[in-house]
């Protein structure tokens, strides 16, 4: 299923077309033809949409970003599509306490991981960097931490307001983050991770993480460990990026870090991620990292890639390798041909136009539905 905000995903060929017929996904159409649905023939695979228009629309028209059951809704899904969502007019806690957060915590989707990779074809702004050499894995702590939600307001809108905003750090929640980052990197073939913290100045919270990263640790030997505090960490990111392959941090240091991995391989507009229940017990959710972009909306130029490319995460978590495979090599290649792109990258392409070719890349590959 798929929910948006108009702002991001309206033009692009990409943009998941309403279907009432179903509630379980295997099933994707994607306006301009091709597409996921080309790409699902790999897999021998038939998808099925339901989109709601929840968002700030809807806080505009209904006071909330979503219906009262908008969860229970969700949880008759085996994935969620996430456009990018958010206002000028709209605060951002509201956007985000009222859609996002919640669906991450009903569901338990406790890993956010979100992938950096330099494309060939693709400029990244620190020099001499050649495509390939920066490859990060970030896993992301998705549900306590920072954004915990836990706190108050006392005396608002007096001089003496309080402000009390508390993180929650359990060993649970600490161990499922980082045994997934460990087990991740022992399918990758530089076999590291770094952890971030600030555990210097945090005292309590973030020793436990610590601790529970050295006992995750001692279980996978044949595992490079790195610990790095958060200021050194993104210095690092900076200097020396492609040291870095699967990095695990807490909610706010893994926001912060994607956020700036992504413009250290050329574009938010590549950014995509996964925030998954690793049991699978309930609907992992799949959106790109960027925001809706409003300062360019309405102009048909926002970068349509990391949403297509989020497309593809859920694929393969939905186990269809062969159509996850054949979404990111029609990505890898139309950037390494220098084909149509948004004015992020370089180009001169509308959404339409890169996703379109994107699109006509996926039918044409071999055994595509055309």
């Amino acid at each position: 299923m798929c929910i948006r905000d108009r702002h991001r995903l309206s033009q692009s060929p990409f943009h998941p077309l309403w279907n009432s017929s179903g509630t379980l996904p295997h099933t994707l159409h994607w306006r301009g033809g091709g597409g996921v649905e080309a790409a699902a023939e790999l897999d021998d695979a038939a998808f099925q949409w339901t989109s709601y228009p929840w968002g700030t629309d809807h806080f505009f028209e209904n006071g909330q970003m979503a219906p009262d059951d908008f969860l229970d809704t969700l949880a008759k899904h085996d994935a969620i599509l996430l456009g990018a969502v958010g206002h000028p007019d709209v605060q951002d806690h509201l956007t985000l306490n009222g859609l996002l957060l919640p669906i991450r915590r009903r569901f338990d989707q406790c890993v956010c991981l979100r992938p950096s990779y330099l494309y060939d074809g693709v400029e990244s702004p620190l020099r001499d960097k050649p495509p390939g050499s920066i490859d990060i894995q970030v896993f992301r702590e998705n549900t306590e931490g920072e954004y915990a939600n836990v706190g108050g307001r006392l005396y608002a809108d007096r001089p003496h307001d309080v402000a009390v905003q508390t993180s929650v750090f359990t060993r649970h929640g600490c161990h499922r983050i980082i045994q997934a980052a460990f087990e991740k990197a022992r399918a990758r073939s530089a076999r590291q991770v770094a952890s971030i913290t600030k555990s210097n100045a945090q005292g309590y919270g973030m020793v436990l993480w610590d601790e529970v990263f050295e006992d995750v640790a001692a279980g996978f030997p044949d595992i490079q460990t790195e610990s790095l505090l958060i200021d050194r960490a993104v210095m690092e990111f900076v200097r020396r990026p492609e040291s870095f392959d699967v990095v695990v941090a807490s909610n706010l240091f893994g926001d912060i870090l994607t956020d700036l991995a992504a413009i250290v391989v050329g574009s938010m507009g590549l950014a995509a991620s996964a925030n998954i229940d690793p049991t699978r017990t309930h609907p992992s959710m799949f959106e790109p990292v960027h925001g809706s972009a409003p300062d360019i909306v309405g102009q048909g130029i926002a970068n349509p890639l990391a949403a297509v490319l989020s497309a593809a995460m859920m694929l393969e978590h939905l186990e269809l390798p062969r159509a996850a495979e054949a979404i990111n090599d029609a990505v890898k290649t139309q950037l390494s041909d220098r084909g149509p792109r948004t004015p992020d990258l370089g180009g001169d392409a509308t959404t339409r136009e890169t996703g379109e070719a994107i699109a006509a890349r996926i039918a044409s590959a071999p055994g595509a539905a055309g």
